[in-house]
């Protein structure tokens, strides 16, 4: 198995590449110290297998992962147990926690061979993972800033700055100040993670941010829309305009 080693820690992965001494079917490729260098490496080199810790500078493991289509075998190396949670139903194969005995660590490993055993007897078949990412969004863990990839950079927004969201297809387009940027989001996900006292979806394919709101236009007998401090108008739907009244104290 290809492997790629993503930590801030430079100790902790010279501690997996001695345990892994015992392993000659597997071979570290690639290492990284933070989340932004580790998602370069996953997609120039196309590991099987990656060991990740959770908090790191500048992004996440998590958000890390959010930006990638098809994530290799992950196994979450962190000194905290309080993600273990989450980290399962990112799917992943293991979670062990810092420091880790060599054992613990073998049997981390076994699990990933399984799940890698498991991927290739379906390669042909839907893939389960899917399903199982799918149903976590369902999940209500509030967002506070999202990941996104823009060509080859990778930019972390904090949800703050985000004033308007519109439906693009499978995406969400985030209007911030500094520009827009696409998410692969749907809006039943953004409905349920979204910060109920910031936003509010004034239309089936837009939200705006509370603050962000400047005033309301009346373009007709039944035709409302939200005039943003940027300037920007978005429409809003019948059942939109009366949420919108009803937290602006109208």
């Amino acid at each position: 198995m290809k492997l790629v080693l993503i930590d801030d820690e430079e100790p902790a992965r010279q501690l997996v590449k001695i345990f892994l001494k015992d392993h000659p079917d597997c071979e570290v490729v690639g290492e990284a110290g933070d989340g932004f260098e580790g998602f370069r490496l996953i997609k120039e080199l196309n590991p099987d297998l990656v060991f990740l810790d959770i908090q790191m500078p500048r992004i996440t493991g998590f958000e890390m992962l959010e930006l990638l289509e098809e994530p290799p075998i992950i196994i979450f190396a962190t000194a905290y147990d309080q993600f273990a949670l989450k980290a399962f139903e990112k799917n992943a194969a293991d979670y062990i926690l810092k420091p880790f005995s060599r054992d613990r660590f073998n049997q981390a490993l076994q699990k990933a061979r399984e799940r890698s055993q498991l991927r290739k007897a379906n390669a042909e078949q839907p893939n389960p993972e899917k399903a199982v990412l799918a149903d976590v969004q369902d999940k209500t863990e509030i967002l506070d800033r999202i990941a996104v990839k823009l060509r080859n950079r990778v930019y972390v927004i904090p949800v703050d700055q985000i004033f308007h969201i519109e439906a693009e297809g499978d995406y969400v387009n985030l209007h911030t100040p500094d520009g827009c940027y696409l998410k692969e989001f749907t809006m039943k996900y953004l409905d349920a993670h979204l910060p109920p006292d910031q936003f509010l979806r004034v239309h089936r394919s837009d939200f705006v941010r509370l603050s962000a709101v400047q005033g309301l236009e009346h373009k007709s007998s039944d035709v409302w829309h939200v005039k943003l401090k940027n300037g920007s108008s978005v429409r809003c739907s019948s059942e939109g305009i009366k949420a919108l009244k009803k937290k602006l104290g109208l």
